[in-house]
């Protein structure tokens, strides 16, 4: 079963001719490289999909204070998987023995211990990991210097490679199958959350592992929510309903957004709202390209709105990373810094938000290209 399970994950498959433990060692060595650069002599990699990254080794940490293993990453080049005994299998199906350490407890003793054979200076991703673990650590072992690395493993994320891309096209092409599908499916007299199950149906039978996220499915006013839960309220004969949905195929997410017109009289500020939307999106793509600046990317679509007397109505950033993760780098708001580079992959999903009747928000994920980006 576990082999089964490895094996649709993709850890024994290839890619265009080249195993995935390549790619792994390639990523690694990328890594090796900023931790140079910082003057660390080892990184704890504690993040779950910062760890499968790096490893290929991922079974879902499903609550803060629990984890199925982390990473040692060295700037010698002898890199160590440490987990407990419920993942050692399924840890050796894809991680050499000789790098492999089983702890129990909490393992902080054994990964203290692992850490000191590798010099002194260690980087920890504090803003992921519990203040107590990073305290327990310094205590446990070998006098060590931990010091907070973080971001060091998401900057590499931020740009795909053409593993992560090819995975992204698979997730993005279900996510439009089911798009195509929904409609139908909008039934006055349907609920919320019955339109979410259909939704996770239809991503589980259609090939995704399970969902990126909770569907947002938001019904009239609860469209003024930007991450609305679906809950108990019901489909109008005439109205809106603003869908918020991804799924994850071969580990990577899909996220698009779009929002409906059930019946023939929406509220009457709808179809302004909607073309106000429409344009600022189809702004943004059109004008962003490599090298320009997160925030100068957020102001295409804000202008729009400005323009319009709206720019109250936009509550949020214009959109943010996709891929292991749902939301990661970089963000596309007034805060994000940097500039878009070749190989991101980010949303744009402006929307407009009125407390009164609802809101319209529509998302498309694009691929930054060498003078563009392509829409997923």
């Amino acid at each position: 079963m576990l082999l089964a399970r490895c094996m649709a994950r993709g850890f024994f498959l290839e890619h265009n001719g080249v195993p995935m433990e390549t790619v792994f060692e390639a990523r690694r060595e990328r890594l090796r490289r900023a931790m140079r650069q910082k003057g660390i002599d080892a990184l704890l990699v504690s993040g779950a999909a910062n760890r499968y990254y790096l490893s290929g080794f991922e079974l879902h940490d499903v609550q803060f204070n629990e984890s199925s293993g982390r990473l040692i990453v060295t700037t010698g080049g002898r890199d160590i998987l440490l987990t407990d005994p419920r993942y050692e299998e399924a840890a050796l199906a894809l991680w050499p023995a000789e790098a492999l350490r089983i702890y129990r407890g909490d393992g902080v003793s054994e990964i203290s211990r692992t850490l000191g054979e590798f010099g002194s200076r260690i980087g920890i991703e504090s803003a992921g990991v519990a203040w107590a673990f990073i305290r327990s650590l310094s205590k446990a072992g070998p006098a060590l210097s931990l010091e907070a690395a973080d971001g060091l493993v998401e900057g590499l994320r931020a740009i795909k490679d053409e593993t992560e891309i090819a995975a992204l096209r698979r997730s993005f092409a279900l996510n439009h199958r089911m798009l195509e599908w929904l409609p139908g499916e909008i039934v006055p007299g349907r609920t919320e959350r019955e339109i979410s199950w259909r939704i996770e149906r239809f991503f589980r039978e259609n090939g995704a592992s399970e969902l990126a996220f909770p569907s947002i499915v938001a019904a009239d006013r609860n469209a003024a929510m930007p991450h609305a839960v679906a809950g108990d309220a019901v489909i109008p004969e005439n109205g809106l309903l603003l869908v918020d949905v991804g799924c994850r195929v071969d580990g990577y997410c899909s996220d698009q957004t779009r929002t409906f017109e059930i019946g023939c009289c929406p509220e009457p500020a709808f179809a302004r709202t909607f073309a106000l939307v429409e344009a600022a999106q189809r702004t943004a793509i059109r004008g962003m390209r490599p090298g320009m600046s997160l925030s100068e990317a957020y102001g295409l679509a804000m202008k729009v709105f400005e323009d319009a007397g709206e720019a109250h109505a936009f509550t949020h950033g214009l959109g943010h990373g996709v891929g292991l993760e749902t939301h990661e780098r970089p963000a596309l708001s007034t805060r994000g810094t940097g500039v878009l580079l070749p190989g991101m992959v980010v949303t744009v999903e402006p929307g407009l938000y009125y407390p009164a009747w609802g809101g319209v928000r529509r998302e498309h994920t694009v691929l930054v290209t060498e003078d563009g980006v392509e829409v997923l």
